[in-house]
């Protein structure tokens, strides 16, 4: 059984973890200084969200297709889910094709210590929004 029932449940999750993510003082200001247009296509169920870190603050959109973004991420929704619990590799389900990436993927890549802290704060921040 899927972790997320609807569209709409995970836009509320992973959608909110997004901007809790871009207000942190510390991953806030590394996304911020990555100038990154990243969307995350999700299926089962099918959202995308586009975090857009090219402006004056980081934007967050869900369902967008006027942004054109540098990197492409393809996934299931829960394995996103599992990603930010820290029980998946990103370089190992890229090669699994767990994950497809496209475009600039080594910028995603140098994120990764920046995102470290992100795998303690989403457990919390799931059980604060009773997933």
């Amino acid at each position: 059984m899927p972790i997320f029932k609807s569209s709409e449940q995970l836009q509320e999750i992973l959608g909110g973890f997004f901007a809790e993510l871009a207000s942190d003082p510390i991953i806030g200001k590394k996304f911020k200084e990555s100038n990154l247009v990243i969307k995350f296509n999700y299926k089962k169920p099918d959202l995308s969200i586009t975090i857009d870190c090219s402006g004056e603050k980081i934007e967050i959109y869900c369902n967008d297709s006027k942004i054109k973004p540098e990197v492409e991420m393809f996934m299931d929704a829960d394995v996103a889910h599992q990603f930010w619990l820290g029980k998946v590799n990103l370089v190992m389900a890229l090669a699994r094709r767990q994950m497809i990436a496209k475009g600039h993927i080594p910028k995603i890549l140098k994120l990764l210590p920046v995102i470290k802290p992100a795998y303690k704060m989403y457990p919390e921040y799931i059980k604060r929004h009773s997933l």
